[in-house]
């Protein structure tokens, strides 16, 4: 038998597509980006948009969170016999990074679901949405640091700031790299499974209580004996080994390498879990929302 394959059953054979490739997959993350024009217009006009006719506009946002964190901070440095020149700065980073990593997650879980119109009509990368989320939560972000750089100043004596405090930079970095791919991930599947967005509301609101938030590890281990080993229970918890890398500098604190360790092999994983479901699921997005 001829090795040869005839001209005529070459050309029944079915072409492989290659929808379901990581090279689509990176090539709608590169594609997503070079649309950078479009997302960071779309983000800025989602703030715009939400604040329209409003005096304030976004710094309303900048308002409640200073509310809640002065309202917070009073209540807890009494309850856990804890320094206001301490605490206060402490727990504010700590709601203004937290605003960030939850805005990725809740909002995350919902992109492509909030952006179906555009979606469908908009021949644009899955990933313009994404990074136009992302984008809009880093403008909050932005504005939410008033707060800080107000604390700072009136704790300036409690908090020694360093060279080493512009580590907080890459650790920002860091933390929208995973912003991405969080929104991604989870965006992709809650549009097929929509009780995975209600889930990750619930999720979220109890990880709150569990991260050193409104409560710190010092208090913990300041007491000894057990009670300090119970402390590193809260090393289970990854979301607090990406607080720490940017609060520790924010707020002049020395930090351990291991903490870094751990949020860049959690970026790894994630991404590869994000890009998995990208190279599957990309061209099925369209259709589930």
């Amino acid at each position: 038998m001829s090795a040869d394959v005839s001209p005529a059953v070459a050309e029944q054979r079915p072409v492989v597509s290659d929808s379901r490739t990581f090279k689509r997959a990176f090539q709608d993350l590169r594609d997503g980006w070079q649309q950078r024009e479009l997302w960071l217009h779309l983000g800025w006009q989602d703030i715009k948009q939400k604040y329209r006719r409003s005096v304030l506009g976004p710094f309303w946002i900048t308002i409640a969170t200073g509310v809640m964190a002065l309202a917070l901070g009073l209540l807890y440095s009494v309850i856990l016999d804890q320094q206001m020149s301490y605490f206060l700065p402490y727990l504010t980073v700590g709601l203004i990074i937290w605003t960030l990593i939850q805005g990725c997650i809740l909002e995350g879980s919902e992109v492509f679901i909030a952006n179906e119109g555009l979606i469908k009509q908009l021949p644009s990368a899955l990933s313009v949405h994404v990074y136009r989320l992302v984008w809009r939560q880093l403008l909050l972000f932005a504005h939410n640091l008033i707060i800080y750089v107000i604390l700072i100043l009136v704790f300036l004596g409690s908090h020694h700031l360093s060279w080493s405090s512009l580590m907080a930079i890459p650790a920002l970095a860091l933390l929208v790299l995973n912003g991405v791919w969080a929104s991604l991930l989870f965006g992709i599947f809650a549009t097929r499974y929509r009780d995975i967005a209600p889930l990750l509301n619930s999720m979220v609101q109890l990880l709150f209580y569990v991260t050193p938030i409104v409560w710190t590890t010092k208090v913990i281990t300041d007491r000894g004996g057990k009670a300090a080993d119970r402390a590193k229970l809260a090393e289970i918890n990854p979301l607090y080994h990406y607080l720490d890398i940017i609060r520790a500098p924010m707020l002049g604190e020395p930090q351990q390498a291991y903490h870094w360790y751990i949020v860049i092999g959690c970026t790894v994983v994630g991404w590869a879990l994000a890009l998995l479901a990208l190279r599957n699921y990309r061209a099925r997005v369209p259709y589930w929302v």
